[in-house]
C-alpha cells in the first residue's frame, strides 16, 4: 500500500510537470508577445512617449520572463565594475560610447543585443531567454521558503531572528516570525481555508494586464469586490475603521515606512492587504462545485436505482427518453434555458453581480445547473453498473433466498455499486470546479471557471499557466485520492499485489 502511494505520487508529481511544461512551452513560445499589451490601458496612455513607452514594455518583457533588460547605469556599472567613480559618471554623461558598443560586442555570443531609445538615444541592452531555460526557472522559482534570515535591511541590524508561538489580541495565536517576510507564518481565521500558512508559498508568476502585479496566487485566494471594513486596535494602542487584513502583514525596509504604518505598527512589519467582502475564486469555485456534486448524486443515484429495478419498464424507457434528451442538448442552451426559468418562476439573478458575493441568492442558479448538467450522465453510468450487477451470482443466490428485489437492490447491488462511485467522487469534486467554465461565464461568477477563458483572452499568460498547474494537480491527485477511498470502502480491493500473486 506504502509503495504504491509512493510510486502514484512519484508518476502524479511526472506528469503535472509535463502537461505544465508543454502548456508553459505552448503559450510563451507560440502566443505573440505583443499581444499581452492589448489590454493595457498604461501601454495605450504612454503612446506620445516613445522611451517611457519602450522602458515599459522591456520592463514587461522582463517581468513575463522573455528576456533580460539593462538599462544604461547597468551597462555601466557592468564594464566599470562599481557604480562610483569618474569613468562610471562619464558613461552614464554619453561620453564614452565607445566602451559600451566594445562591451555589447564582447557580450553578443551571450545572447545581449544592444539598441538605444526612440528620442534620447540612450543606451540599454536585452537578452532573449529561451523557453528551455525560462521553464527551468519556473520550477526552479515555484516554491518560495520563509525563514528568520529571508529579511536583510540595512536600516535595521539588530533586527531579531526568530521562530515562536505568540498570542496577541489583534491576530490571536500565532506562529510568529522575525527577520521572516511574512510575520505570521501560521494562523487561523473565518476565510477559506480557515488554516493558513506561509512557509512555503507556492510561486506561480505575476499577473499581467489583469491583476497587474499581484501574485497569481494571491489573486485567485484572495478576497473580492468591495473593501471591508471593521474596528481594529493596533499593536501601539491605536483604534480605528480600517479594511486591513492584519494577517497579511509582511517586512517593509525601514527607509519605506511611513507615518501611518509607524502608529500602527510597532515594528517593520508594516506591508498588509486589504479584507474584502466577497469569497475569493478558489472559494467561490470550491462551494459551488461540491453543492453542485451534492445535487448531482441527490437526484442521480436515486433515478438511477429507480430506473435499473424497473428496466424495461414504462418508468425506465421515460427515464431514457429524458436522460437521452438531456444529453443531445447543447450545454448553453441548457443554461440559458434554466436561466430564464429560475429569473422569470422565482426571481433569482440572472448575473452574479447583481446581488454580489454576500447573498445567497447569486449562487442558487449556477449552483443548480452546474449540478443538473452532470445528472444525466450519473444516472446512465450508475444504471449500467447496477444492471450488469443483477445477473451476477451473489444476486441469484439472493433470489434463491428469498429476499424482495428491494432489499436486493438496496442492499447488494446499490452497495457494491458505491465502490466506482466512492471512487469517482474526488475526481467529480475537481471536474465540477474546473469544468464550470461556461456557467461561470454566462452567470459572470467570479470563479476560477470562468478566470480561465478570461485570462486566455486577455493574453494573461502567467494566469493561464497557473490556472493550469493547479487543475492538473487538482485532477491528477484527485485520482490517487479516489483509489485509496476505494479501498476504505471495500476492504476487498488491494492497491499493491500481494506475495504470490500475480
Amino acid at each position: 500500500m506504502k509503495r504504491y502511494i509512493l510510486f502514484r505520487i512519484l508518476r502524479s508529481i511526472t506528469s503535472i510537470i509535463l502537461v505544465t511544461t508543454v502548456a508553459y512551452a505552448m503559450i510563451f513560445a507560440l502566443v505573440p508577445r505583443k499581444s499581452i499589451f492589448v489590454g493595457d490601458t498604461t501601454y495605450s496612455r504612454l503612446q506620445g512617449d516613445p522611451d517611457k513607452r519602450t522602458n515599459y514594455e522591456n520592463t514587461v518583457f522582463r517581468k513575463m520572463g522573455y528576456i533580460e533588460f539593462i538599462q544604461l547605469d547597468d551597462i555601466a556599472q557592468r564594464i566599470t565594475g562599481t557604480k562610483e567613480g569618474a569613468e562610471f559618471d562619464a558613461i552614464m554623461n554619453g561620453e564614452e560610447e565607445a566602451a559600451i558598443l566594445k562591451w555589447a560586442e564582447e557580450n553578443r555570443e551571450d545572447g545581449w543585443e544592444l539598441h538605444q531609445l526612440p528620442v534620447a538615444k540612450t543606451y540599454y541592452a536585452t537578452r532573449e531567454i529561451p523557453v528551455v531555460q525560462r521553464v527551468l526557472r519556473f520550477y526552479g522559482n515555484i516554491f518560495e521558503v520563509d525563514h528568520p534570515w529571508k529579511v536583510h535591511d540595512p536600516d535595521n541590524p539588530d533586527l531579531p531572528r526568530y521562530v515562536r508561538f505568540e498570542y496577541t489580541p489583534e491576530a490571536g495565536l500565532t506562529l510568529t516570525g522575525s527577520g521572516t517576510k511574512h510575520k505570521y507564518l501560521l494562523y487561523f481565521n473565518s476565510s477559506f481555508p480557515f488554516l493558513h500558512q506561509n512557509f512555503i508559498k507556492l510561486n506561480l508568476g505575476v499577473s499581467y494586464p489583469t491583476f497587474q502585479n499581484r501574485e497569481v496566487m494571491d489573486v485567485i485566494f484572495s478576497g473580492q469586490g468591495k473593501t471591508a471594513s471593521r474596528e481594529i486596535t493596533f499593536e501601539t494602542g491605536k483604534t480605528e475603521d480600517s479594511p486591513i487584513n492584519i494577517y497579511s502583514r509582511q517586512y517593509q525596509q525601514t527607509a519605506k515606512i511611513d507615518r501611518l504604518q509607524r502608529e500602527r505598527f510597532q515594528d517593520n512589519y508594516t506591508l498588509t492587504d486589504n479584507n474584502y467582502r466577497d469569497p475569493s475564486m478558489a472559494q467561490i469555485s470550491l462551494t459551488m462545485g461540491v453543492i453542485a456534486l451534492l445535487i448531482t448524486y441527490a437526484i442521480g443515484l436515486p433515478v438511477a436505482v429507480f430506473m435499473a429495478r424497473y428496466k424495461g419498464r414504462w418508468g425506465d424507457r421515460i427515464g431514457i427518453a429524458l436522460v437521452t434528451v438531456l444529453i443531445s442538448v447543447p450545454s448553453l442552451a441548457f443554461i440559458y434555458f434554466f436561466r430564464f426559468l429560475g429569473n422569470a418562476l422565482f426571481g433569482l439573478p440572472g448575473d452574479f453581480p447583481v446581488l454580489g458575493g454576500e447573498n445567497i441568492r447569486s449562487y442558487i442558479l449556477p449552483t443548480v445547473i452546474l449540478g443538473l448538467l452532470s445528472v444525466s450522465g450519473l444516472v446512465i453510468w450508475v444504471r449500467r453498473y447496477m444492471i450488469d450487477q443483477a445477473s451476477s451470482d451473489y444476486v441469484l443466490f439472493a433470489r434463491a433466498k428469498g429476499l424482495s428485489e428491494r432489499e436486493i437492490s438496496r442492499n447488494h447491488i446499490l452497495k457494491n455499486a458505491m465502490i466506482p462511485i466512492v471512487n469517482n467522487i474526488p475526481a467529480a469534486v475537481i471536474l465540477s470546479i474546473a469544468g464550470a467554465t461556461i456557467t461561470e461565464t454566462v452567470f459572470a461568477v467570479p470563479g476560477m471557471g470562468k478566470m480561465l477563458p478570461d485570462a486566455i483572452k486577455a493574453n494573461n499568460n502567467s494566469m493561464v499557466i497557473g490556472l493550469v498547474f493547479i487543475f492538473t494537480t487538482l485532477s491528477i491527485l484527485s485520482v490517487l485520492l479516489g483509489d485509496i477511498l476505494m479501498t476504505i470502502v471495500d476492504p476487498r480491493i488491494s492497491l499493491s499485489a500481494k506475495k504470490g500473486v500475480h
